[in-house]
């Protein structure tokens, strides 16, 4: 059985629009919160990704902190991006 993180919502956390830089906390449909970097210039780029330490791991079910989002960086971008939830965040 493989996981699948799915983004439910999306807030902004903090930017610094000068140099692009933006943090949005995730929420995954399994109840885990994550807090995602993105790089804006010269195009939306995920530079981090790390699960916050408000419920276990739903991966390797550790209490305390891991590495595990970090696997699934390109399925949490691919969502970020392409079903618009940075979009959606910044217009709030």
């Amino acid at each position: 059985m493989s996981y699948r993180p799915t983004i439910t919502n999306v807030t902004k956390a903090s930017s610094n629009d000068k140099d692009g830089l933006y943090e949005f906390i995730i929420k995954l449909a399994d109840g885990t919160e994550c807090r995602a970097f993105y790089h804006r210039h010269p195009e939306w780029k995920m530079t981090a990704v790390s699960r916050l330490l408000k419920t276990p791991c739903p991966i390797c079910r550790k209490d305390f902190i891991c590495r595990c989002m970090e696997n699934y960086t390109s399925e949490f971008d691919q969502q970020m991006v392409g079903d618009g939830w940075i979009e959606k965040s910044i217009a709030e």
